[in-house]
């Protein structure tokens, strides 16, 4: 089964370096693609031509969502553009 491919701000990080799944983009994509977030769910998290694999945790600490990922393991890749990604770039 493939993973779910969601926007995700990487600059929004908590102290732990989880990137926090509340930005607009994250819940658009959440939203159209129909995701509800689960705790140990795999994702896809991407900003323009970066992307990188990620868990979903859940933050008691903030009250959200949030996804632990590797930050040596995000990769560069071309621009996707889709009908489930409608926002535009930073």
């Amino acid at each position: 089964m493939n993973k779910p491919r969601i926007f995700a701000d990487f600059h929004n990080a908590d102290v732990k370096g989880r990137v926090r799944l509340n930005c607009v983009g994250t819940v658009e994509d959440l939203a159209c693609q129909k995701i509800f977030l689960e705790e140990g769910q795999s994702l896809i998290l991407y900003s323009e031509d970066l992307e990188v694999d990620g868990v979903v945790r859940y933050s008691q600490k903030e009250n959200l969502w949030v996804a632990v990922i590797d930050w040596d393991a995000i990769r560069e890749v071309a621009p996707i553009v889709s009908q489930t990604e409608h926002h535009s770039p930073v």
